[in-house]
């Protein structure tokens, strides 16, 4: 791979001269004194209740060995005596057994909370992490606790359409959008803005990063657990990072994998804006790889054959979607994905290559839309928890040409993802709920007990500025580089390296110096197509690649 970088060079100049601050965006509030005695009052009644734990809900389909409770929080903390909701909790018993000796019986550490990202991500299935090699360390010491926050899933959902119109494929996603579809979207993020205040009230402005940290603090509590011990990826590193600044005396100890940067004034359009040049690398990355391929996959030796190519399959897809569900937008979202993991390389690779040479049937296996009742749903709520979290959590431009200035420039030079990204959060233009201050995220030596940030040099979704940023805001963290990678996501992947680090601090208390680095995990292997073993693959990596938790599809940025 190319020598390691943030961005395009002339992606990173541009970004400069885009808008540094929201222009023409609508006036934040701050939180004040009644949130804080309100928050107070929850975690006094969470710690005096505790939290039972039973059988789960069999919709969601967990083993015995998981079980399942409910903690209440506040809708608004400043009413902490108003409406409560329930967050849904699952967790797994710490086993107490040594994976490297079976007669050494470990010692309880407490519970090990967990949380994807998105926002949107539910980790109600984390708990089931503990089986794998990687994680068996951690399951002996650890209670593995995952949750569904407010607003997700069955932790009162946030729905802003019917589910229905998201299962609908094929649809048309345009690298350089005409005026008229501009006008199409921004009809559609209005009637999504409308949407999602219509079907959630004046509750809607309750839902946000804010809220999701004093949650956890109110789960921390419900644990009966003195002091939190946390692992957030992606946009759960930035609610982390809001809970340590808001409760650094409550802070144990705190992974960050993947960390969002959270400079307010990144929070969250230019943090946009930087994660659409930042994929562009990445893109770039995957089309060097299976250059570096094209003996099995037939798809040129230079980059800019592969994007030919695949340029040249949606044009195809553009006339006649595959499968009759499989259009430019499928492809798009598809193929987003190799931004994100390189485990996801071959198989999208394969897809190509075969739909190039007249089989459609991989590449619909693999973009086809969720046509469940059930996987639409989810996708839906997801959507709209992601969407309202950010659009409450700061200001956002409010006139339509400041995105389109922005997004046009950066597009000449990082056009893969620049446009898809504004169609996700466009409906922040019109929100009709009231915005908050973003948290200045910071904390003085000796406030905050050390934490561990993670991070891999490309990644794309989180920006490795980002990460330099919030190791410069809380004081005392050390920060782990993997190098010359782009995984989103790194916590017990396939670097050794890593999962060393992350032992030592979980299960030790040990961290390296202020600063470290890996070198960057192997590239895949390519997947030959006939290879007995390529659908299984297929399915495992997409799954869950590399076998890490992951946030939904649908919550894509991390934020």
């Amino acid at each position: 791979m190319r020598a390691p970088a943030l961005y395009s060079a002339a992606g990173a100049m541009l970004l400069t001269t885009l808008s540094a601050a929201p222009a023409g965006s609508t006036g934040a509030v701050a939180p004040g004194a009644d949130e804080r005695h309100g928050t107070t009052v929850a975690v006094a009644r969470a710690e005096a209740a505790g939290l039972t734990f039973g059988n789960c809900p069999k919709k969601h389909g967990l083993p015995d060995s998981v079980k399942c409770g409910t903690v209440s929080v506040p809708l608004d903390y400043a009413h902490p005596d108003g409406k409560q909701i329930k967050l849904t909790v699952s967790r797994m018993r710490a086993t107490h057994k040594d994976p490297h000796n079976s007669k050494r019986r470990v010692p309880s550490q407490g519970a090990l909370v967990y949380n994807p990202g998105g926002p949107g991500a539910s980790s109600l299935y984390f708990p089931l992490i503990g089986v794998l090699p990687a994680w068996k360390r951690l399951a002996g010491a650890y209670d593995l606790v995952g949750y569904a926050p407010r607003g997700v899933g069955p932790s009162a959902p946030l729905s802003c359409q019917d589910p229905k119109q998201l299962a609908k494929g094929p649809s048309h996603a345009p690298t350089y959008p005409s005026e008229s579809y501009k006008k199409e979207r921004i009809a559609r993020a209005k009637a999504y803005a409308r949407g999602c205040a219509q079907r959630t009230g004046s509750a809607l402005r309750h839902y946000n990063s804010l809220n999701n940290a004093r949650d956890l603090d109110v789960l921390r509590a419900a644990l009966g657990q003195e002091k939190l011990t946390f692992m957030g990826a992606s946009y759960g590193t930035y609610f982390g990072a809001v809970y340590a600044t808001l409760f650094p005396s409550h802070v144990r100890r705190m992974v960050f994998d993947s960390a969002v940067n959270p400079d307010p004034a990144q929070v969250w359009y230019r943090n946009n804006l930087a994660q659409s040049a930042a994929f562009e690398g990445r893109w770039e990355d995957f089309r060097e790889w299976v250059a570096k391929h094209h003996d099995v996959y037939g798809l040129g030796d230079t980059s800019d054959e592969v994007l030919r190519n695949y340029e040249k399959a949606r044009a195809r897809l553009a006339v006649k979607p595959a499968g009759g569900k499989v259009g430019t937008g499928q492809l798009q979202e598809a193929f987003l994905q190799t931004g994100y993991y390189d485990d996801y390389w071959p198989a999208r690779a394969q897809a190509l290559s075969a739909y190039l040479k007249g089989d459609a049937k991989p590449l619909v296996e693999l973009a086809a839309p969720a046509t469940e009742a059930a996987a639409a749903g989810e996708d839906e709520n997801s959507s709209a928890v992601y969407t309202a979290v950010e659009c409450n959590d700061a200001p956002w431009p409010t006139d339509w040409a400041v995105w389109d200035r922005d997004n046009t420039r950066l597009a000449r030079v990082a056009p893969f993802e620049t446009w898809d990204n504004v169609w996700m959060t466009l409906p922040c233009a019109y929100w009709q709920a009231p915005r908050q201050e973003p948290v200045d995220v910071r904390t003085g030596p000796g406030e905050l007990p050390p934490i561990l940030i993670l991070a891999a040099e490309r990644d794309a979704a989180t920006p490795y500025d980002g990460a330099l940023e919030m190791h410069r805001r809380l004081a005392g963290s050390v920060l782990v580089t993997e190098r010359d990678a782009g995984t989103h996501g790194i916590a017990y992947g396939p670097n050794t390296c890593v999962n060393g680090h992350l032992d030592a601090y979980l299960l030790e208390g040990r961290l390296p110096a202020r600063r470290a680095a890996c070198e960057g995990h192997p590239e895949p292997k390519p997947e030959r197509p006939g290879d007995p073993e390529a659908k299984k693959l297929r399915r495992q990596t997409d799954t869950n690649p590399g076998g890490r938790p992951q946030e939904t599809a649908a919550a894509r940025l991390p934020h």
